[in-house]
């Protein structure tokens, strides 16, 4: 079966795999771009309203500023911790790749027990949830 690399191309972009992971999955799916996008995304997690509406509580705490890292705890202890300014060439761009999905996937898979924190410059830290 020939693979064409539009079909390629369109599973990459849609679903933001590397082309071996496309192709393969086009393999699988007859050479067919929307079956193997299905195929990809099957596994896809909904992360739930609660998720998403701490994350939107964050990202509106860390554009007021003063903020310098995020931190997730369960149970007292710091199990993710990224700062704020990763990748800052120029202000909003740090902004806009801060990891804000793995954020609201590792609330969603540590569930209640899981409290998302900012950390700002002077030390203090605010929960929020």
């Amino acid at each position: 079966m020939e693979i064409r690399l539009e079909d390629v191309e369109k599973v990459m972009e849609q679903t933001g795999v590397e082309y071996k992971v496309a192709k393969e999955a086009l393999l699988k799916s007859d050479g067919d771009a929307d079956e193997a996008i299905k195929l990809i995304t099957k596994d896809t997690i909904d992360i739930g309203e609660e998720a998403k509406a701490a994350v939107e509580k964050l990202k509106k705490k860390v554009k007021e500023g003063n903020v310098d890292r995020i931190q997730i705890r369960k149970d007292q202890e710091v199990v993710f911790s990224v700062p704020v300014n990763i990748g800052i060439v120029g202000g909003i761009v740090g902004f806009a790749t801060i990891p804000w999905a793995l954020i609201a996937a590792a609330v969603a898979a540590f569930g209640l027990g899981c409290k998302l924190e900012v950390v700002k410059k002077d030390g203090s830290s605010d929960e929020i949830n």
